[in-house]
């Protein structure tokens, strides 16, 4: 009592309560109704005014952000403070800097600290010193209560028998088991994810396919009617959590997870739930359980999620398939394994790698068109999968066949449930006595809502058999056969998107490294089985591009200029079958243009003449022979000529055709008769 002064009844008394958990808040009332009994206490000391800082309930004292202990501190520190009460220092604090600190600003200002042991001062060194073996002692008692039961827990988890919740999907049985949920539509729902996974190959596209499809997916809930399991339409961290988590495979898990302790604005907090890697788990137990995929499978759609976060992964990440007509992004290497990039630039795409430029500030390493590149490992591809394209188009086949879909399948046995509540609201509502309104009034309201869900259910199902495609016909399964016979056609058909064509180079590529070496383009091709292939392309040269006429197109263009004109080149050109660089006819203005570009002198009608040819009207002529009987002795080399191609006129030297006529004269006849005939054959 002596160290109590009319000093400290002067100002007030506070008193400090706190409990660190909810749980506690619940079930220790005797321990809040200790520390509220404390006010007594200081009015026994005499104390008038009493104030009561209980806004630290279900807070921990470990370091975390107290609002009602900051109001402590700043009551001490303005001097309004005679005495702080608390059953014992673990109230106040549970770490050495809460608890110092408290002490420090209490022997600053003259305020005692009163507890169910005594009175402190922190004034006096004695008291001071067991104030802070208090500290210290509480500190030690929350490290070790920590530590115990931290192992206990890791004890039980390497038994695999340590479960603090059970995934959607799976149910206890018994204390230390699980196994499937037994409802099947929940069985289905899980299967259907996995299945999309292995389809296309990206979270995102799966959580997009399922809210396209309208396709709800179970999670744990505990509402206001008991059940467990609801149904709803998935996030991504829904879909992300079935594909990442290891139960699903039928393994046991325990540490996927960790803490991290950060200080901010002098506060330490604590960052819960970071993902370690699979090597820094605590336990792994292998088929522990019925898993909905092998371990293999959880490991191979763990390396794709891997390789689609090109934002968090390694710099070798392939990446997510995007849009873009380019088919090899994500899959190429420059010769020094640095990762190369897509740049499209209107239609057109390039390949390149700037890793020089960004970390060495040198010129780029390699950039090279990607439409040639695409072109030669797309025939490599199909040429190494023609052999399994029957038996695609055969599952494509079984697929299509199938009676229903996944959506209405899940739709089905939605209905089926649906169908079972109403059933199970009809039978309460009928056991009722309709003379008690109370009751029977809210069973009813229950009943009729069960049918309207049963009503929206069967809308939905019907709906979805109104979109269904009808199934295939013989033309159509003939069609689909051809096409697995030759993947070519398939490749090239209009409904193949790049998306798919990207699946399917991927599924048979790991990776492509790339060198360029005196203008050729050599790639190794990396299969997935583990066999490589090289491939060696040369690179266009400047000004080539997809729209560049061939060079034998040119080279006749560039003959045919001197024998006719503009309007005959674009019939000639038709009729043989070359198009120009864009796919397009040809017409006199496409000729004409396509000249100016290449420095073509547009065709004279003198030039024949300046040139000393002839055509194959005149040469017969000068012959003396028909038309045809010429045509014939230029093809068999009788007479020299030359024709640039099919189609193209013939033109011969004039004096290579007057010193023939004059070598085969006409012979004189048989007989003195002028009137005797002579026949000719050639």
């Amino acid at each position: 009592m002596t160290k109590i002064t009319a000093e400290h009844l002067a100002r007030s008394a506070f008193v400090y309560i706190r409990q660190s958990t909810a749980d506690q808040l619940m079930h220790n009332q005797e321990s809040r109704r200790r520390q509220y009994g404390l006010a007594d206490r200081a009015r026994q000391f005499g104390w008038a005014t009493i104030e009561v800082i209980d806004d630290d309930l279900g807070r921990s004292g470990g370091g975390i952000n107290r609002p009602g202990f900051e109001r402590l501190l700043g009551a001490i520190c303005e001097g309004h403070a005679g005495a702080v009460f608390a059953i014992e220092a673990s109230r106040l604090a549970r770490n050495g800097r809460d608890w110092h600190t408290l002490i420090e600003f209490c022997g600053l200002v003259g305020t005692v600290i009163v507890d169910e042991d005594g009175i402190y001062d922190p004034r006096h060194p004695n008291d001071r010193l067991l104030l802070g073996m208090k500290g210290t002692m509480s500190e030690l008692e929350l490290s070790l209560f920590r530590q115990r039961s931290q192992e206990a827990l890791k004890q039980k988890a390497r038994r695999g028998a340590l479960f603090l919740g059970v995934a959607a999907g799976y149910v206890k049985t018994g204390r230390e088991r699980i196994e499937k949920d037994p409802d099947q539509r929940v069985q289905d729902a899980l299967r259907l994810v996995f299945a999309k996974f292995a389809e296309l190959q990206s979270v995102r596209q799966v959580h997009v396919w399922l809210r396209d499809e309208g396709i709800a997916l179970p999670v744990k809930s505990h509402d206001l009617e008991g059940r467990l399991i609801a149904w709803k339409l998935p996030l991504y961290n829904t879909v992300h959590n079935v594909l990442t988590n290891p139960v699903y495979a039928g393994a046991y898990a325990f540490g996927r997870t960790t803490s991290k302790v950060i200080i901010e604005e002098g506060r330490k907090r604590v960052r819960r739930g970071l993902r370690r890697p699979q090597t820094e788990w605590d336990v792994l137990l292998k088929d522990q359980h019925e898993g909905y995929i092998m371990w293999s499978e959880f490991e191979r759609n763990q390396q794709v999620i891997a390789n689609n976060a090109t934002g968090k992964g390694s710099a070798t990440a392939r990446g997510a398939i995007r849009r873009g007509g380019l088919l090899l992004a994500g899959l190429l290497r420059c010769g020094r394994g640095r990762k190369m990039y897509v740049a499209y630039g209107g239609r057109a795409g390039r390949y390149h790698c700037e890793g020089a430029l960004v970390n060495h500030g040198t010129k780029r390493c390699i950039s090279f068109g990607g439409l040639h590149v695409d072109q030669a490992v797309g025939a490599a591809v199909l040429d190494a999968l023609k052999p399994l394209g029957i038996d695609a188009a055969t599952k494509a086949l079984e697929a299509q066949a199938s009676e229903t879909s996944a959506a209405q399948r899940q739709l089905e046995l939605a209905l089926q449930r649906a169908r079972y509540e109403a059933a199970h609201a009809r039978q309460q509502y009928d056991a009722v006595d309709p003379a008690n309104r109370l009751v029977a009034g809210e069973l009813e309201r229950r009943w009729n809502k069960a049918l309207e869900a049963v009503h929206q259910i069967e809308g939905e199902i019907a709906a979805l058999e109104a979109r269904r495609p009808s199934s295939l016909g013989e033309k159509e399964r003939d069609h689909l056969m051809r096409l697995g016979a030759d993947l070519d056609l398939a490749w090239s058909h209009p409904a193949a998107t790049p998306a798919t064509r990207k699946r399917i180079v991927r599924a048979a590529l790991s990776e492509i490294v790339v060198r360029i070496e005196g203008g050729i383009i050599e790639m190794v091709l990396h299969w997935q089985g583990g066999d490589h292939t090289e491939l060696k392309l040369k690179m266009n040269a400047a000004g080539k591009h997809r729209w560049t006429v061939p060079d034998d197109t040119l080279t006749l263009v560039r003959e045919l200029a001197r024998l006719m004109p503009d309007r005959q080149i674009a019939r000639l050109l038709n009729r043989a079958g070359k198009p120009t660089g864009r796919g397009n006819g040809w017409t006199q203005a496409r000729v004409c243009s396509f000249r100016s570009h290449y420095d073509i002198a547009v065709h004279r009608a003198s030039e024949w003449a300046e040139r000393g040819e002839i055509t194959l009207e005149a040469a017969a002529q000068i012959m003396d022979v028909s038309v045809m009987t010429a045509l014939r002795m230029a093809r068999l080399g009788i007479i020299k000529g030359r024709q640039m191609c099919y189609g193209a006129p013939w033109a011969f030297k004039a004096a290579d055709i007057a010193a023939y006529r004059m070598q085969n004269a006409p012979r004189r006849p048989l007989t003195a008769d002028p009137a005797q005939q002579r026949f000719d054959f050639q």
